[in-house]
């Protein structure tokens, strides 16, 4: 029963865990949503790929160029700071996305016709674009190194646009690989700090919930259906920002825990205590409790933090593969293993009591429960006790002396016998 206690008490930590991770992640949409720091990360991302970071060059001319310029409003304006980018970077009014394919387009298209979209260049007698024209015309990229990506896309092609094409949107999403990272690293970043925000707001104390639902088996066991229930609901983690704040935040305001600021005694990390000598006088001690006072609720806060940090998603799936683990544990408490089938029906044992008249109805009762058959008899007055097998195997016959005994050698083969 305690390892099952223990293991409730971690599905409700979990349970709460992951309705402070919806209730961030929801926080952290709205502030993307505001800031655009995608489209900051993508932007920078696309400067050191094309080896352009100042955006004077190449990375200009692809933000530019009409395959791209068509997916955000207002003019191309390029992030000046130095400073590295963080989760609340601003993107402007950048795109959060380009497609692989309309950027090695705009690239070929660059190289081939270069990146005015005026004259020549855009009428009707514009060279049609082909692999021959991009590489006569591949120093229009002004790149050194983009300019061998170009050739070595052409190259590999075997002469097909469209494996050319390929060639360049495997290049350009192996880098948004690497801006992918470095965008999540800084949202878990900042997830740290909404977390840490968050759970001192709130008062979302992980020691303090381990706690409680330790002691507390009533909260602990509706807190568990709570999440069981949640667990099989897929949908309680997908949603909008503000749906999923609001039904996250609902949820846990729901629940009976030490959550919040009103059950909460402001001591500071001084106690004081009246205790009796022993002459019966009392007196005011203080004492120095840092631990229960200042340190354990740092310490369930940056829990609740690094929980939060680590998304919804992560413990939604934990909280499924947990109670998987428990709906086994469950039944083996319910139902413990059964001896073996394989039982043998004792032989009952033969006990003969002698002595004048029956046997006395005290022995009866105490041998029968012991699964022992008494059988009453009278013992000789002068030798042995008797001996109920004697009548069978006939080892109390004396042999007459004056009968002549079978020798050994002369007696007949024995048959069967005890191994």
């Amino acid at each position: 029963m305690l390892g099952s206690k223990i293991l409730e008490v971690a599905i409700g930590i979990i349970f709460v865990f992951l309705l402070v991770s919806m209730i961030c992640s929801a926080i952290r949409e709205g502030l993307e949503s505001w800031r655009k720091s995608r489209a900051a990360f993508l932007e920078q991302g696309i400067r050191e790929l094309l080896h352009d970071r100042h955006a004077v060059g190449i990375a200009r001319s692809v933000y530019t160029h009409p395959l791209i310029y068509g997916l955000y409003l207002d003019d191309y304006q390029p992030r000046v700071s130095a400073r590295p980018l963080t989760a609340l970077a601003s993107g402007g009014n950048l795109p959060s996305y380009i497609p692989a394919r309309n950027f090695a387009l705009a690239l070929l298209d660059i190289a081939a016709r270069g990146t005015g979209t005026h004259g020549l260049a855009s009428s009707p007698a514009a060279p049609v674009l082909t692999l021959a024209l991009v590489r006569e015309n591949v120093l229009n990229i002004e790149n050194g190194p983009v300019q061998r990506v170009l050739l070595g896309a052409i190259d590999t092609s075997g002469g097909s646009m469209e494996r050319a094409v390929a060639n360049l949107t495997v290049w350009f999403d192996s880098a948004m690989d690497r801006v992918s990272g470095a965008y999540k690293r800084a949202t878990q970043k900042l997830l740290l700090g909404i977390g840490l925000v968050l759970a001192i707001v709130l008062n979302v104390n992980t020691l303090a919930i381990a706690h409680y639902l330790f002691r507390h088996d009533v909260e602990r066991a509706a807190l568990v259906a709570r999440a069981e229930a949640v667990a099989r609901d897929t949908s309680f983690v997908r949603g909008a920002g503000e749906a999923q704040y609001a039904r996250a935040r609902a949820a846990l305001d729901s629940l009976q825990l030490p959550i919040g600021w009103d059950h909460v005694r402001f001591a500071g990390p001084w106690e004081t205590s009246v205790v009796r000598d022993a002459s019966g006088a009392t007196r005011a001690v203080r004492e120095l409790r840092l631990w229960g006072n200042v340190f354990e609720p740092i310490v369930g806060w940056l829990l609740t933090a690094l929980a939060a940090m680590l998304g919804a998603n992560f413990w939604f799936d934990l909280l499924n593969k947990v109670m998987v683990v428990r709906s086994t544990v469950k039944p083996h408490e319910k139902s413990p293993e059964e001896s073996s089938e394989d039982r043998q029906t004792p032989t009952p044992r033969t006990v003969l009591v002698t002595g004048a008249g029956p046997a006395p109805a005290s022995v009866l009762d105490a041998t029968a429960a012991a699964g022992v058959v008494v059988m009453a008899g009278d013992a000789p007055r002068d030798g042995p006790a008797h001996d109920p097998d004697l009548e069978t195997d006939l080892c109390d016959v004396k042999a007459d002396p004056s009968t002549p005994l079978t020798p050994d050698e002369e007696l007949p083969a024995a048959h069967g016998g005890v191994a």
